[in-house]
């Protein structure tokens, strides 16, 4: 089962990517990952699209999600939601017709260096992944409070319950996507 990742903080080290790379590590046998690159993307502009198509970034976007049986999307929280990085990466992949994010099973997972791991990035990201049709996976969830106590220097995800969390959730979205006929 293939899984295409958008990591919703562009920095090489943060907790959000040092997440990701223990999903990769933690995920059962049945899942493969690869990232899509967001950072690559313009500003989302209407006009461009109109009057020149998809960017080429924005355009292997959309046939990465496509082409994947899911979509893991791991990110911070700015400013009580989702990272302009992110946002603008779904609404560039969002566009109508054959919009790739419709019927596609997504987890959602993020960790943050304060109290609520993320609660209200989660929150917004599932009202947006809602009008696009994706279906998020309900639970379990993954938010790692307190980031900088949960990964050691070297990256590695050191915190039990978080890989409790995210093993569980691997586990339950692998369930899921064979439950909606992916992969």
């Amino acid at each position: 089962m293939h899984v295409v990742a958008l990591v919703g903080s562009l920095r090489r080290r943060s907790y959000n990517r040092m997440t990701y790379d223990a999903a990769v590590f933690l995920a059962p046998s049945g899942l493969t990952f690869a990232e899509a690159d967001i950072g690559a993307l313009p500003l989302y502009d209407d006009d461009v699209r109109v009057q020149q198509g998809y960017p080429p970034a924005a355009a292997r976007l959309r046939e990465r999600i496509a082409a994947a049986d899911a979509v893991l999307i791991i990110s911070p929280e700015y400013n009580y939601s989702m990272p302009g990085v992110l946002k603008n990466a779904i609404d560039w992949a969002s566009r109508a017709p054959d919009q790739p994010f419709k019927g596609k099973a997504v987890a959602i997972m993020g960790a943050s260096t304060g109290r609520f791991g993320t609660v209200r990035m989660q929150h917004h990201l599932r009202q947006t992944l809602v009008f696009v049709e994706a279906l998020p996976l309900a639970r379990p969830e993954v938010m790692i409070p307190f980031a900088e106590q949960a990964f050691d220097a070297d990256g590695r995800l050191i915190d039990d319950a978080a890989r409790e969390a995210i093993t569980a959730q691997l586990q339950a979205f692998e369930a899921w996507v064979r439950r909606l006929g992916g992969g």
